[in-house]
């Protein structure tokens, strides 16, 4: 009798071994959710935010990271410390650390293109978030509407003041697209209310410090006012502390952002609105283009995310 020859040999058994194991590694490799560039390395980005003394970037911060991590991207992430020389450094080292995109979160507007122009120069994609870049073309701009937000916290504090009165106006920074269009909003929609007189504007730089300052310098000189827009949650918040007893009874805050804090004070009744705003969602859906666009995807140039009144009523 013959010997058999259906048992396969140690090689052939090796063969099939390898083989099978090449196609598990393809079958981990097409389910893998590493985001990589065009050839084939993990998309590494830099996203410079103008400030993290701010719940609002802070929440920015983490919808950028929770969609970098779910895209298998490397994020590096600095503090510009409200500081645009500083945060002109931070862009320059994105650049020699050879980052694919960069995300940027302007402390002024107006210094940030001469800050990004060198990406541009050197074809590296740019998104900027929340804030506008100008003097330069950047690649993607994420940002509530300001303008509409502006409007609508116009409307919510000329419904708490019953359409009458004067009222002060707590600005941002000065040359910040935030604050202008806020600004511009409010103006727009408050004018449909001839009875409501905005008696002064002062900046008072986004900081909850600053907005207790300001407001009661103004709350001084302006005894009879009735209302006062903030173009924050943390303004409107210094504000409520300069008015104590009097926020919400005989003076209404309205803010913008809807911060946690800004939803705390609603619930408290010392804040009559916010006009809430998505951070983590612009965070999100910045790193979702910046993705894109360091895989040579293309994206939308504008990329709005919605703007809500947060109330009594309607606070989560």
């Amino acid at each position: 009798m013959s010997r058999s020859t259906s048992r396969p040999r140690p090689r052939v058994r090796i063969a099939a071994a390898l083989a099978v194991g090449a196609l598990l590694l393809a079958s981990c490799s097409q389910g893998s959710n590493t985001a990589s560039g065009g050839d084939g390395e993990q998309v590494k980005l830099g996203m410079s935010i103008s400030t993290l003394n701010n719940p609002f970037f802070v929440s920015l911060q983490k919808g950028a990271q929770d969609a970098a991590a779910a895209a298998g991207a490397e994020l590096i992430v600095t503090d510009a410390r409200d500081d645009a020389t500083q945060q002109a450094n931070q862009v320059q080292n994105f650049q020699t650390q050879q980052v694919q995109a960069v995300l940027i979160n302007p402390v002024d507007s107006d210094a940030a293109g001469p800050i990004v122009s060198p990406l541009i120069a050197a074809n590296i994609p740019v998104v900027a978030v929340d804030r506008a870049v100008n003097g330069a073309e950047v690649n993607a701009f994420v940002a509530s509407d300001n303008v509409a937000g502006g409007k609508l916290a116009a409307e919510a504090l000329a419904e708490a003041i019953g359409e009458s009165g004067q009222v002060i106006v707590l600005q941002g920074v000065a040359g910040t697209t935030a604050s202008r269009e806020r600004g511009q909003g409010f103006e727009e929609g408050i004018a449909q209310f001839p009875d409501i007189e905005v008696v002064a504007k002062q900046p008072a730089d986004f900081d909850r410090t600053k907005g207790l300052d300001v407001a009661t310098n103004l709350l001084q000189a302006h005894p009879q006012a009735v209302g006062i827009f903030a173009e924050n949650d943390e303004m409107a918040l210094g504000a409520i502390q300069a008015l104590g007893a009097r926020a919400g009874g005989d003076v209404k805050v309205v803010g913008f952002d809807g911060t946690d804090d800004g939803v705390a004070a609603i619930k408290a009744g010392t804040m009559y609105a916010s006009i809430a705003q998505q951070p983590e969602e612009l965070g999100k859906q910045a790193v979702e283009a910046a993705v894109k666009l360091a895989r040579g995807e293309a994206v939308e140039q504008a990329i709005s995310v919605p703007v809500v009144v947060l109330d009594k009523d309607s606070a989560p």
